[in-house]
């Protein structure tokens, strides 16, 4: 009989840009896989790789109880229906009630703090309260997987760390789906942005930027990709018209991006547990430049495969850019090269798919 996995997540993104090959070891080792998340256009990929699907409308950003306990009710029924052996949860809500609900089944669950979100960052109530929901989540959790120190220290100083946790090196990164690229020649330097369109993601910074780099030097463009939240829809669209800026939305392949960019610019200062933006752009060899945070920190050298800037610092930013203008050709590439070595060495996602399969497979075999 086969042994049941049921994944608990808010996007399809999150599992098929993420947990992919996760998925594809437990499919090929007979696991069944089923996958509850809203719906969006990877679920069809999912589904014809052999999972199971049942589709859940999660509000990521919701503040009304009554939606948290119907997203627990859900979690109850589904545990219920599909008896899986383990549950893997992953972001907040997941995470709180997921583990809620496993923990009332008897299931085995585990957990992963991508990040501590607006909730928890930032003092107050809402910190309070979802202080204490983790609390309880994860009482009797079986295990916890960090994705940067920083987190696993916030947890651990509000007592809420069991003694079952791993630190990982975030997500990972696919090493053969990200290949290593030629550098691009310089005639012309791009720079290019890969996020939600959002304040908390640096996009003020990265627009402040290009501007002032635009009216400065020439043969340099600035790229954006990603979804557009509604407030900067005009904005970016003014600035495409003066051809500061060009934005290309959302896209399923950013390699094709990649090919092209010299540099990855991510001025976040979002609560994230590591970049997937940055371990991508770095495994393809490219520079980066980014804030001085947990989660992207980890992943850059400062001045060997990139450069670190200060938070909503706009000055720092347009000087990181202008040095790493002025660097030669072969420094850039350099820059690069010494990028991907570091994924290679500290955060393959095979090392990521090892840790889960061996929890898995301890409550399973």
């Amino acid at each position: 009989m086969s042994k049941k996995v049921l994944f608990l997540v808010n996007h399809d993104v999150v599992i098929y840009n993420f947990r992919r090959e996760l998925v594809e070891r437990l499919l090929s080792e007979n696991y069944q896989v089923t996958i509850s998340s809203p719906y969006g256009e990877r679920i069809n990929e999912l589904i014809q790789m052999g999972c199971v699907y049942d589709e859940i409308k999660v509000e990521r950003h919701s503040k009304n109880p009554l939606d948290d306990i119907k997203l627990f009710l859900y979690y109850k029924k589904i545990m219920k229906k599909y008896e899986p052996d383990v549950v893997l949860t992953y972001t907040i809500k997941p995470n709180i009630y997921g583990a809620m609900a496993a923990k009332k089944a008897q299931i085995p669950c585990i957990a992963n703090i991508t990040g501590l979100g607006t909730a928890l960052e930032k003092k107050g109530v809402m910190q309070k309260i979802t202080l204490t929901l983790y609390k309880v989540a994860f009482s009797k959790i079986h295990k916890v997987f960090f994705q940067n120190t920083e987190n696993l220290e916030f947890f651990r100083k509000h007592s809420i760390v069991p003694s079952t946790h791993k630190l990982l090196p975030g997500s990972g990164v696919n090493l053969e789906h990200f290949q290593l690229m030629d550098y691009p020649s310089d005639n012309v330097v791009r720079f290019i942005f890969i996020s939600r369109i959002m304040k908390e993601k640096g996009i003020d910074q990265y627009l402040e930027m290009a501007e002032y780099i635009k009216q400065n030097y020439s043969n340099v463009e600035f790229h954006i990709l990603g979804f557009c939240e509604e407030s900067y829809e005009e904005i970016l669209e003014e600035m495409e018209k003066r051809k500061i800026i060009k934005y290309h939305g959302m896209q399923n392949d950013i390699r094709e991006f990649h090919k092209y960019a010299h540099c990855t610019v991510h001025p976040t200062y979002y609560p994230e547990g590591m970049s997937n933006v940055l371990l991508e752009s770095a495994a393809c060899g490219r520079p980066i430049i980014t804030t001085n945070r947990s989660g992207c920190r980890e992943i850059i050298d400062d001045e060997v495969n990139g450069y670190i800037v200060e938070q909503e610092d706009t000055n720092d930013l347009i000087e990181k850019v202008e040095k790493f203008l002025n660097l030669s050709f072969e420094k850039k590439k350099a820059m690069g090269l010494a990028g991907r070595k570091k994924t290679v060495n500290e955060f393959d996602r095979n090392i990521v798919v090892n840790a889960y399969m061996n929890e898995i497979q301890s409550k399973t075999s």
